[in-house]
C-alpha cells in the first residue's frame, strides 16, 4: 500500500493550490495523510474527492468549518500498522518522550506545524514523521512531502520528496 504524507498546505495563503506534483502523488496513493493547516476548506473537499482514503486532522490555522469536519487527532490502521496523525507535537526538545507518553500503542505518528521535515524513532519505538510543507518551505531548502509503503514488514521505503518549483500551485 502506497502512502502519501503532507501537512501545512496553507492554501491560498502560501500557494494558490497544491502543486501538480502533489496531485500526481495523491492519484498514486492508497492512503493520503494530511497533518493539518489546510487553511482553505476547498483543499479538504478536493482531497476528500480525489484520495482513495484520506486521514486528516485540523491545525492551528484552520477555521471553524475545517475544525468541525476533522479531529485534533486521527487514527488509522493499515495492515496491522497503527498510525496516528496530529498537527502539533510541541517543541523538538522532549518530543520523543512526550509522544511515547501521549500515543501508547502507536507505531507511526505523522505530525506537522513546524514545516521542518522530521524522521526519528522514540525510545518506545514510535516512528515520528513530519513531511514538512509542499507549499511553504519557510527556512527549509525546499518544499517537501513524504511517500512510504506499508507492507508485511510495516512502514518501508520512507522517502522525503522535494517539490519541484514548476508546479502550477506555486506563487
Amino acid at each position: 500500500m502506497r502512502v502519501l504524507m503532507i501537512s501545512d498546505t496553507h492554501v491560498p495563503h502560501r500557494a494558490r493550490a497544491l502543486p501538480d506534483q502533489v496531485w500526481r502523488e495523491v492519484d498514486e496513493a492508497d492512503l493520503v495523510i494530511h497533518a493539518g493547516d489546510w487553511v482553505e476548506e476547498a483543499v479538504l473537499d478536493a482531497l476528500t474527492d480525489r484520495a482513495t482514503v484520506l486521514a486528516g486532522v485540523h491545525g492551528n490555522n484552520d477555521d471553524a468549518a475545517i475544525r468541525s469536519r476533522l479531529p485534533e487527532v486521527a487514527h488509522v490502521e493499515v495492515g496491522g500498522l497503527r498510525i496516528a496523525v496530529v498537527h502539533d507535537t510541541g517543541p523538538a526538545k522532549g518530543r520523543e518522550q512526550r509522544c511515547d507518553a501521549h500515543f501508547p500503542g502507536v507505531h507511526v505518528l505523522v505530525f506537522g506545524h513546524s514545516h521542518i521535515p522530521w524522521d526519528t524513532t522514540t525510545p518506545g519505538g514510535i516512528r515520528l514523521l513530519n513531511p514538512g510543507s509542499p507549499t511553504d518551505r519557510r527556512r527549509q531548502p525546499a518544499c517537501t512531502y513524504i511517500t512510504a509503503t506499508v507492507d508485511e514488514r510495516g512502514l518501508t521505503d520512507v522517502r522525503l520528496r522535494e517539490v519541484t518549483r514548476t508546479g502550477a500551485g506555486r506563487r
